[in-house]
């Protein structure tokens, strides 16, 4: 599908989500932060805040699940309207069973990894995954500033998926911006998610499409 720019509605307004959506009909999708303030330090939505805001928009939901115990709740989400799930693999009991259900839900199914965490011990679960998601900030707050020690990471990562032949795309998250997003391309990544960077701009759209505009300059 080729670059994709996925904001985060974290840095919204909360108390209008509707609207916070609505001012950037450019994006890809819609990136939903889901904390349980158990896996992470923070406490943000639920299963039914994303279904209300699945109802008020056409854009495809991507949903973020900082939660303890996903193997029971991730499945939920698809019902809820989101079309791609994502589950942490440190959190995850069993997640070739997970990846499997959330895609006969029909969603798309994607794995998320902390900083620290090494991809290399689940190269033989990629193609069970629609999406790879490499953290690049410590998961549970916007606004955090970008970990250049996670760009090999990202490079390794699309080394395996390249290995195995298949399309499953590679996501970072955390501290992209236009001063980063090159640096995440140049490394392999195809979907961005941006949060602080859209919402704390001028016109939120302008910079989804400059965000995607700078990725593709860094592509060539």
């Amino acid at each position: 599908m080729g670059l994709q720019i996925t904001p985060s509605i974290l840095n919204a307004d909360f108390s209008r989500l509707g609207e916070e959506v609505a001012r950037i009909p450019s994006a890809d999708m819609i990136h939903v932060d889901v904390m349980d303030n158990h896996f992470v330090p923070n406490l943000t939505f639920g299963p039914t805040m994303v279904e209300a805001l699945a109802r008020s928009t056409d854009t495809p939901l991507d949903a973020h699940l900082m939660i303890e115990d996903p193997d029971r709740h991730a499945p939920g989400y698809v019902e809820a309207g989101c079309a791609s799930v994502t589950f942490h693999v440190e959190a995850a009991k069993a997640p070739v069973r997970l990846a499997r259900e959330i895609r006969a839900q029909g969603g798309r199914a994607s794995m998320a990894l902390k900083p620290a965490t090494p991809i290399e011990p689940y190269e033989d679960l990629l193609p069970e995954l629609d999406m790879l998601l490499v953290m690049t900030v410590e998961p549970g707050f916007g606004g955090q500033r970008f970990l250049d020690l996670c760009l090999p990471k990202i490079r390794r990562a699309r080394a395996l998926l390249q290995r195995h032949g298949i399309e499953t795309w590679l996501q970072v998250d955390g501290g992209v911006s236009l001063e980063t997003i090159e640096r995440c391309a140049e490394a392999g990544a195809d979907v961005f998610v941006a949060g602080s960077a859209v919402y704390s701009a001028e016109d939120p759209d302008a910079m989804v499409n400059a965000l995607r505009e700078t990725a593709a300059r860094a592509l060539g």
